[in-house]
C-alpha cells in the first residue's frame, strides 16, 4: 500500500501536500469519494473478510481476550455499518466555509470568521479496523489529510480498508495521499517521529489506553487531542426505577464490554442497595461478568461471588466482562467517587428526580453525562455525526465524540476597499 518504504517524515510530507489540495476541493468531489468508498466496501466484502480472517488467525492474535478479539473482528454487518457511516457523512453538511461570524468594523472593513480544515491529522489506534474507515471518511469530508498508524494485530484488515479509500479518492479526482497508512510494524521510534512532525502534522489523536497517552505526553511536540481510556460509571440513585436501572447497568457492561463507553463501575445508593443489588448482580454474573465490590456490596450479593475490590480496581478500564460495584450514602459521594476515579468520558445516573439529575450533570466532570440511559450511546454515529475519530476526554479544543466540526479550526477573512491604519 502507500507507505511500505517511505519514512514517517516522507509520509507526513506527502499528507501535507494532499491536505493543501483537499482544502480547496468541492463538497461534491469529497462526497463522490465517500460514496465510492461505501460502494467499494460493499463490493469487496469478501476480500476484506479474508484479510480480517488472516489477522484473527495470526499467532499474534492468539492471546487476545475475547473482548479484544471482538474489537478486531469484522463481519458483513460491521462492513455494512462502515459503508452506512461513509454515506451518512457524505449526507452531512460540509463544515468547510461555514460562516461563524460576520460583522462590519468601524474602519469599514468587512470581517468574516469562517471554518477551515486543520490540515494533516494523524491517528494512532488500537486493533479496531472500522476506525480506519471512520477516520478516513471524517477527514476527507472535513478537508483534512490523514496519516493512520494502526495496530499490528489488524495489519491486513487496515491495509485492505485504506486501499479502498485511496482508490475512491482517485476515482473522485482527489489525491490518494489524503489517506496514508504507516506500516503496522512501526517502532516506538517511529511513533516518536510521528509525534514530533512540527509544522507538518497539525493534530495527533491517540486512541488507546493510559499507557499510550503517557508515552505520547513525554515526547509529543505537535498538538495532541487524547481519545483515551473510558472508566465509565452507572450510579443508581435512591429514587431510581429499579427495573430501568437493572436494564441500564446490564447493557452498559454487557452489550459490548471491549469498548471505551462500556461501564466499568456500578455505584448504588445505600437506601435501595438491598432491593437492587441481589437481582442485578445475579444478572451480571449469569452473563459471565467477574464482579468485585466493596464490603457493603459483597454483603448484599447473596449467592453471587463478588471478590474484594482493591484501591486500584476503582480506577481500572477493564475492557472486558469485569465490573466493580460500590455502595454510597449520597449523590455527592457518588459524584466525588466518579471525579476521583473516572476518566472524564461518559457517566450515567438513574433517577426519577430532576433535581438529582441536574446536580449529577453539574457536578460530574465528564464529556458526556446521561440521565436514565446507558453510557453505550457515546458514539459519533449515535450522536448524528456519521462516525467519530474517537472520544476526547480533555477540554481543548474539543470534548466528547470527535466528528467533522471537531476536525476544523477557523480563520478571519477580511475585505476592504483601500483602508490603511492611521
Amino acid at each position: 500500500m502507500a507507505t511500505t518504504t517511505a519514512t514517517v517524515a516522507e509520509t507526513c510530507a506527502a499528507g501535507k501536500r494532499a491536505a493543501r489540495e483537499l482544502a480547496r476541493a468541492s463538497t461534491e468531489a469529497k462526497n463522490r469519494a465517500l460514496e465510492a468508498t461505501a460502494r467499494l466496501l460493499e463490493g469487496r466484502t469478501a476480500e476484506i473478510l479474508d484479510a480480517n480472517a488472516a489477522d484473527l488467525a495470526d499467532e499474534r492474535a492468539v492471546d487476545l481476550t475475547e473482548a479484544l478479539r471482538d474489537r478486531l473482528t469484522l463481519n458483513e454487518d460491521r462492513i455494512g455499518a462502515m459503508a452506512e457511516g461513509a454515506r451518512a457523512i457524505a449526507a452531512l453538511a460540509d463544515p468547510i466555509g461555514e460562516e461563524l461570524e460576520h460583522k462590519d468594523l468601524a474602519s469599514g472593513l468587512d470581517l468574516r470568521k469562517v471554518r477551515v480544515p486543520l490540515g494533516v491529522v494523524a491517528v494512532v489506534y488500537e486493533a479496531r479496523p472500522n476506525v480506519t474507515i471512520d477516520c478516513a471518511a471524517l477527514t476527507v469530508k472535513s478537508g483534512n489529510a490523514i496519516v493512520l498508524r494502526g495496530s499490528s494485530y489488524a495489519e491486513r484488515s487496515n491495509g485492505a480498508l485504506a486501499a479502498i479509500v485511496r482508490e475512491a479518492l482517485e476515482e473522485a479526482g482527489l489525491s490518494q495521499d489524503a489517506v496514508l497508512l504507516l506500516p503496522a510494524t512501526a517502532s516506538r521510534d517511529d511513533l516518536t517521529e510521528l509525534a514530533t512532525q512540527d509544522g507538518v502534522v497539525d493534530l495527533l489523536i491517540p486512541r488507546g489506553g493510559e499507557g499510550l497517552k503517557a508515552a505520547l505526553k513525554g515526547v509529543a511536540t505537535v498538538p495532541v487531542m487524547y481519545a483515551a481510556a473510558g472508566n465509565c460509571h452507572v450510579y443508581v440513585h435512591s429514587d431510581a426505577d429499579l427495573e430501568m436501572a437493572r436494564r441500564i447497568a446490564y447493557n452498559a457492561k454487557v452489550q459490548r464490554p471491549g469498548v471505551c463507553n462500556a461501564a466499568e463501575t456500578l455505584l448504588v445508593h445505600a437506601a435501595i442497595a438491598n432491593r437492587f443489588l441481589p437481582d442485578t448482580l445475579a444478572d451480571l454474573h449469569a452473563a459471565g461478568v467477574e464482579l468485585l465490590g466493596d464490603e457493603r456490596a459483597r454483603e448484599l450479593a447473596g449467592e453471587v461471588e463478588v471478590g474484594a475490590a482493591g484501591d486500584a480496581d476503582w480506577g481500572t478500564e477493564y475492557l472486558d466482562l469485569k465490573m466493580v460495584v460500590g455502595v454510597v450514602d449520597s449523590l455527592d459521594e457518588a459524584v466525588d467517587h466518579i471525579n476521583s476515579h473516572g476518566t472524564s468520558h461518559s457517566e450515567a445516573i438513574v433517577t426519577s428526580s430532576e433535581d438529582a439529575a441536574g446536580s449529577f450533570a453539574a457536578g460530574v466532570d465528564a464529556a458526556v453525562v446521561y440521565t436514565n440511559a446507558s453510557t453505550r450511546f457515546t458514539d459519533g454515529f449515535e450522536f448524528g455525526m456519521g462516525a467519530e475519530i474517537g472520544n476526547s476526554t480533555q477540554k481543548l479544543h474539543a470534548r466528547g465524540p470527535i466528528g467533522l466540526r471537531e476536525l476544523t479550526t477557523y480563520k478571519y477573512v477580511v475585505r476592504g476597499n483601500g483602508q490603511v491604519r492611521e
